[in-house]
């Protein structure tokens, strides 16, 4: 089955591969990577697994 392309920003793209391949995430949220931080919590507090099957 064929996946949905997605346009985002370069945070967003960028988060979405480091939390893929990630155990820990220590993140210092500063301007302009905020997005990315953001992000990254948001997915860890829901639960999300990377793609090891771990949550971060």
């Amino acid at each position: 089955m064929p996946r949905a392309k997605q346009s985002m920003d370069g945070n967003t793209a960028a988060a979405h591969v480091a939390y893929a391949y990630t155990e820990v995430a220590a993140i210092y949220p500063i301007t302009p990577s905020s997005p990315m931080a953001d992000s990254i919590d948001q997915w860890a507090a829901a639960g999300q697994e990377n793609i090891f099957g771990h949550q971060v």
